[in-house]
């Protein structure tokens, strides 16, 4: 009888409890800051890393999961039984972690050999961050609850991820120019101004997708961006950091727009926060089928 593990790593964002009640392992990354290193989910859960945050006034920076520690948990999985390994990944543009663990598969097999035809990896770059990926893994994980074999749960992540999309508001420039994502004039600029830019994360790439002036004109923004471009009467979830204020005013306008609430929220963790900086709100949804 088939086996199957579904596997994600901490930029996923996933809850404690899908990871729990689903029985996903999720694979921590290590971050750095204050001349310290961490694993994320395991030496802090996020709120306590906002605090490290606040505590130090540099940038966190993330590891990448590397070649030799995928082999040691693909032999981990194959010897525990797993016969299908599912894996869904940070974006691959932004991190070397999707490229080691496709790296790790075949020297896996060339080490253990005995492993070949029994225990099958399959290896998706989640082509983002956080919901993108993150809300995909919790439905695979459903769906090998549910009894649906590896080749159903293989399709439908195929068929999903590339049209899996975010928008979100940046509401304090520090990080996104500490970490070059935005230019530290142009950040300067903006705070004088007030302005908050909304991001597009889409196909592997980050860009900027608005500027707006003021919290209540971003989360409008971000309602009326999302609203316009997901695929109509289908499920979306909203993203946030450590205040929940405008995670709520997001939800109000979705709501309102939609008539239907979110399917689920998503806290950021270190991976995000470390460049966008503790606040932040968004929409994660899936885009309209192209013409």
């Amino acid at each position: 009888m088939n086996k199957i593990r579904i596997m994600t790593d901490s930029a996923s964002d996933i809850s404690t409890m899908d990871e729990k009640q689903l029985d996903i392992a999720v694979i921590p990354f290590p971050v750095t800051l204050g001349g310290q290193t961490y694993l994320s989910r395991v030496d802090f859960d996020n709120d306590q890393f906002y605090e490290l945050m606040a505590r130090y006034d540099e940038i966190p920076t993330t590891s990448q999961i590397t070649s030799f520690q995928f082999q040691e948990i693909y032999l981990r999985e194959a010897e525990a039984g797993i016969t299908d390994l599912i894996l869904v990944l940070i974006n691959s543009k932004g991190s070397s972690t999707y490229d080691n663990s496709v790296q790790a598969v075949e020297l896996f097999y060339e080490e253990h050999p005995e492993y070949r035809g029994t225990f099958r990896i399959h290896s998706f770059d989640g082509l983002g961050y956080n919901a993108i990926y993150g809300s995909p893994v919790v439905q695979a994980a459903r769906m090998c609850k549910a009894g649906a074999d590896a080749g159903e749960i293989v399709q439908y992540l195929t068929e999903i991820l590339p049209r899996r999309q975010i928008y979100f508001g940046i509401y304090d420039l520090k990080y996104a120019a500490k970490s070059g994502r935005i230019p530290s004039a142009a950040a300067f600029l903006g705070t004088k101004l007030n302005l908050k830019p909304v991001m597009k994360i889409y196909d592997q790439e980050i860009t900027t997708a608005a500027k707006c002036r003021g919290e209540r004109s971003l989360v409008e923004k971000l309602a009326d961006l999302s609203t316009a471009e997901m695929e109509p009467g289908t499920p979306y979830e909203l993203i946030y950091g450590c205040d929940t204020v405008c995670l709520e005013e997001l939800r109000t306008l979705m709501i309102h727009r939609l008539g239907y609430g979110p399917a689920a929220c998503y806290q950021i963790g270190a991976a995000v926060a470390a460049n966008a900086g503790p606040k932040v709100s968004g929409v994660a949804f899936l885009r309209k089928q192209e013409a």
